[in-house]
């Protein structure tokens, strides 16, 4: 549905041109969302799979274990998004200790993403509400060590950004001034605190995430943390009990037709479009986390049972292949930490699962040995390397 602009243009000078600046107009839209039946059918659709998606929680063993590493590649999709190079195995080998030709700064900033994801959700859980206060803690620790540590980490921008191009003037798009920003998403917060009005969530979700991205509030981060106020939103509104929901493969995927629709929110207010898009997304990526714990609780399932055919040296390799669904690329040294078992007893529980085909050893060497749980990273990779 087109619309006027949804918000006005200001002329600012920044890098030594004139270009103009974007200001949103404070949500909720004023000319309400078209519910058209096909649009309503779609949103009814995405709250039954996240349904679906919220019983996994409770269908799965220890959901824990999942959690563990669907964050982790989250983490790596949301990040390659903004042009890093490190990969699932590059996240689990750094956080060993075992980094040789790793991309350090690309793995420190997935790695902060995981730490900022865990923050949040911490504070959510203490209380704390979703608001201005708990983004900028969040970016904080997003952008608190490495590359981004220069960036303002933890604080709203106090200079001009754009989006795209080498300078403000080819830039694809360019946020509000930074004098605008405070009041900017003030009125942002008020929106997510049902102020003026109460707004179901999953549609909250899908307006405020346009917002946040329009707004641009921090030097550096903005699409990272954008993509995370999604999943903390529903987990804050109880939508979800845990944070399984990530929607970076799907706009990872489906890169162009993102962008394209969030200018056309901003140009021609055409929310109807996006939703309908964010609807697909969520419909899609709670389908493909469903799938992917089923994938994961079948293949432990079936390793559980060729470990129990070994009679007497079982419970000690069930320990080890515990571990290994929370660390995947271990070490001998590691696993005898996580599980109080002896190295000796770690090595021969080893052997017994690489003789069984569930662990293939990556290294050749003696010392320092670095094992693989393959089948698990297999089924967790799938989608990671898209381009």
């Amino acid at each position: 549905m087109q619309r006027d602009i949804q918000g006005h243009y200001v002329t600012v000078s920044t890098a030594g041109e004139k270009v103009k600046a974007f200001v949103p107009a404070p949500l909720p839209p004023t000319s309400p969302v078209r519910w058209a039946p096909a649009l309503s059918g779609k949103f009814e659709q995405a709250l039954l799979a996240l349904g679906r998606l919220d019983s996994v929680s409770t269908l799965l063993p220890d959901t824990s274990l999942f959690l563990h590493m669907y964050v982790r590649k989250e983490a790596v999709l949301s990040s390659m998004i903004e042009g890093t190079q490190s990969s699932l195995s590059d996240l689990l080998l750094y956080e060993l200790g075992q980094a040789p030709g790793v991309p350090l700064d690309d793995v420190r900033e997935v790695s902060s993403y995981v730490a900022a994801l865990d923050h949040g959700l911490r504070r959510l859980e203490e209380g704390f509400p979703l608001s201005l206060r708990l983004m900028r803690e969040i970016h904080g620790v997003l952008l608190g060590k490495g590359r981004g540590a220069n960036r303002t980490p933890g604080e709203f921008r106090r200079s001009q950004n754009w989006i795209g191009g080498t300078r403000p003037g080819n830039a694809a798009f360019v946020p509000p001034p930074a004098h605008e920003v405070a009041g900017c998403m003030g009125k942002l917060e008020l929106f997510l605190h049902d102020r003026p009005e109460p707004t179901p969530v999953l549609l909250k979700a899908a307006l405020a995430h346009v917002q946040f991205e329009t707004i641009h509030p921090f030097l550096d981060g903005n699409g990272r943390l954008g993509r995370l106020l999604i999943t903390l939103l529903l987990c804050e509104q109880k939508v979800l009990r845990q944070p399984m929901l990530y929607l970076s493969l799907y706009f990872k995927t489906h890169r162009r037709a993102y962008y394209e629709l969030l200018n056309s929110v901003r140009i021609n207010g055409d929310w109807e479009a996006w939703l309908d898009f964010f609807a697909e997304a969520v419909t899609v990526t709670a389908g493909q986390a469903v799938d992917t714990a089923r994938q994961l609780f079948e293949l432990t399932n079936r390793d559980h049972g060729k470990i129990n055919t070994l009679g007497r040296p079982a419970n000690s390799v069930l320990q080890v292949h515990r571990v290994l669904m929370n660390h995947p690329l271990a070490t001998p040294g590691s696993l005898a930490e996580k599980t109080g078992l002896a190295q000796a007893t770690v090595n021969k529980a080893l052997g017994h699962l690489q003789r069984l085909g569930i662990v293939r050893e990556l290294t050749d060497r003696k010392r320092n040995r670095v094992f693989s749980y393959a089948g698990y990273l297999d089924i967790l990779n799938r989608g990671t390397d898209l381009p």
